[in-house]
């Protein structure tokens, strides 16, 4: 008996190393993929402020909490099931999501440089009145979900693309474990982001001469990072989107965009010296963008002077 027993204590011990192994394993995958997926994660960073731009401050937080409840919904009941089931029965199939995806986010990025350079702004915009601020709520809400399913199906394919994970619940678990720590990331950050102006508000009614004045440049200062979030998500936007591009031809067999980004690289990285990984990674991020760019303008031009597409911001 104490023989057996020591033996069920035994199988037990390897059954928990074997579980442990499969946590870390699981953790380090989540990691690696969790990294492709930075660019996305920036551009969703730097457009979920606007949602509540026009809003009482009083339901920023509360519009921010629905969001990202919907946010959380769309990853782990929407689209993890949907992956875990493409990526154990349709494999191939997702590269084909990731270009769709990255075809998207070319078109989201070059739409906005274009509106940035005196095009038509298509759909509603921050600037629009504001007539019933409940039914504004309820409709901005919607279209942040929305939203973030896109990119949170881009988010899912990046990650479910990067990962070397065998079974098919190890897989799941890495996507619901970076699914949930980006929705963190993101919209704690956002949290944060728009409730800058109130705390600098706030400091600035110190009595304390350096505290106020501090609370004042915070005032001043956050309109600017709008607007500097604004541009990065943009270039977030084309950079991953042809960046994504440029990899899921190549992997289809067609090395155009390939052979020039990666040329243009390592043409770079071999007159840099020091500086030749920065420099490479930058020069072959900066002709993602463009290729992004160019692929997005032609998308825009066939949706909107084609098939007379407006659209919804």
């Amino acid at each position: 008996m104490p023989s057996g027993l020591v033996a069920l204590f035994d199988d037990v011990a390897v059954i928990a190393r074997a579980a442990s192994a499969s946590v870390d394993d699981i953790a380090a995958a989540a990691g690696r993929a969790g990294s492709k997926t930075a660019g996305v994660v920036i551009d969703d960073a730097a457009v979920t402020p606007s949602y509540v731009t026009g809003l009482s401050p009083a339901r920023e937080l509360p519009i921010i909490w629905a969001i990202t409840k919907g946010s959380l919904f769309n990853k782990l009941v929407i689209l993890l099931p949907g992956a875990i089931l493409l990526s154990e029965f349709l494999p191939w199939l997702i590269i084909y999501i990731l270009m769709l995806g990255g075809a998207f986010l070319s078109y989201e990025g070059a739409e906005k440089v274009m509106e940035k350079l005196g095009g038509k702004k298509h759909g509603k915009t921050v600037d629009d009145v504001i007539e019933n601020p409940q039914e504004f709520e309820k409709k901005r809400i919607s279209g942040a979900i929305r939203t973030d399913l896109i990119l949170s199906a881009e988010i899912m394919a990046i990650v479910l693309n990067e990962l070397d994970l065998d079974i098919w619940w190890e897989r799941g678990a890495a996507l619901a474990l970076v699914g949930v720590a980006v929705t963190i990331v993101v919209y704690g950050a956002v949290a944060i982001i728009v409730k800058l102006d109130d705390i600098g508000l706030k400091l600035a009614q110190s009595d304390s001469s350096g505290i106020s004045s501090f609370g004042e440049g915070l005032v001043a200062f956050v309109p600017k990072l709008l607007i500097a979030l604004s541009f990065i998500g943009t270039i977030a936007m084309l950079w991953v989107g042809g960046g994504i591009i440029v990899h899921g031809t190549h992997e289809i067999g067609f090395d155009l965009f390939y052979d020039i980004a990666h040329g243009a690289e390592y043409a770079v990285q071999s007159a840099t010296g020091a500086l030749s990984g920065v420099l490479g990674w930058a020069t072959y991020a900066a002709i993602s963008a463009i290729i992004g760019l160019l692929l997005g303008a032609v998308i825009a031009f066939v949706l909107h002077k084609v098939f007379g597409f407006e659209g919804a911001h």
